[in-house]
């Protein structure tokens, strides 16, 4: 099949089965796969103009709504965390916009700085698996220790192995907002973070997202578990949530706003469905199993991603 406005040709199946894939992997960590779909558009199916980006927009859109909702009947939307994530990144979207279609029109330029940005992010988070990295964080080793426990429990009982998640009670609790500092209750364990220094990293990330369509949930929620120490159970739905209202926006600004040069913007809308389609069941499946995995695999599958995406990044400009 040939997609007339991306000159894509490609078999139908397979932009949904990738993003399926993909979305299922990610969605765990609070990542909705764009970051990975965006560079298999680029070196696969040779989709490589401006207008890849806002398509990897579009499949945000359609994929994210079924792990967000998932997120919210669970009760782990930290929505204090989602509020600052959603105010920080759309302005960031907007400069990111014109920073692609202006500035960095070649992909393979601005590859090399997402590359890098991605290169710290995933060995930061990589690093946090390591014992040295733990030492001293006793909320976060607290939660891994009461997640082991009720999993040795769950199976002493003879349930099944999938039953081994956290139990209904693990909700995320708010117990203060302001324009200071943020702190909520997860699992008996409390946690918070700087409402400004979360503020700007949201902004930073919106400019990166917006300029290469990931929307920022692959930045944004590796920075909050490593740099901020949340867990990663209450990340994820804040993380998508921003990336979806972010996608929305990233869409009118490349479908409306004017582009030099005579530069395609606006989105391949059936390609992007298509990616969507298969998102929207991957990103189901991996929030509902999100729960039933230890934070230490969902880190090392994470960072093992997005290491692996920022060396390609980095190698493809040199070669």
């Amino acid at each position: 099949m040939v997609f007339p406005v991306s000159g894509v040709k490609t078999y139908i199946f397979i932009p949904p089965l990738v993003a399926l894939v993909v979305s299922f992997l990610t969605s765990m960590g609070g990542v909705s796969g764009a970051f990975l779909l965006l560079p298999f558009q680029m070196s696969y199916l040779n989709f490589t103009s401006p207008a890849v980006s806002s398509t990897n927009f579009l499949y945000n859109i359609v994929a994210i709504p079924s792990g967000v909702c998932r997120y919210i009947r669970e009760g782990r939307m930290a929505w204090p965390l989602t509020l600052i994530v959603i105010v920080g990144t759309l302005p960031g979207v907007f400069i990111g916009y014109y920073l692609r279609v202006l500035c960095l029109p070649d992909p393979r330029a601005f590859k090399l700085f997402v590359g890098c940005v991605l290169l710290y992010i995933g060995a930061r988070l990589l690093y946090e698996v390591s014992g040295k990295a733990s030492a001293g964080r006793s909320g976060m080793q607290t939660l891994e220790a009461k997640f082991r426990q009720r999993t040795a429990e769950l199976k002493d009982r003879g349930r099944s192995k999938i039953a081994a998640g956290l139990p209904p009670e693990a909700v995320v609790k708010t117990l203060s907002f302001s324009l200071k500092s943020v702190t909520y209750e997860f699992w008996g364990e409390t946690f918070s973070f700087s409402t400004p220094a979360m503020f700007v990293l949201a902004f930073l990330v919106g400019i990166i997202g917006g300029a290469y369509g990931i929307g920022g949930g692959a930045i944004i929620a590796p920075f909050c578990v490593a740099v901020f120490h949340l867990p990663v159970y209450t990340v994820a739905g804040a993380a998508l949530m921003g990336t979806f209202l972010t996608s929305i926006a990233g869409i009118a600004f490349y479908s409306i706003l004017p582009a030099e040069g005579g530069l395609s913007t606006s989105p391949d809308w059936l390609l992007g469905l298509l990616f969507g389609i298969g998102g929207f069941g991957g990103m189901y499946l991996g929030a509902r199993l999100q729960k039933f995995v230890p934070q230490k695999v969902i880190k090392l599958l994470l960072g093992g991603l997005i290491l692996y995406v920022a060396l390609r990044y980095i190698v493809q400009f040199f070669g």
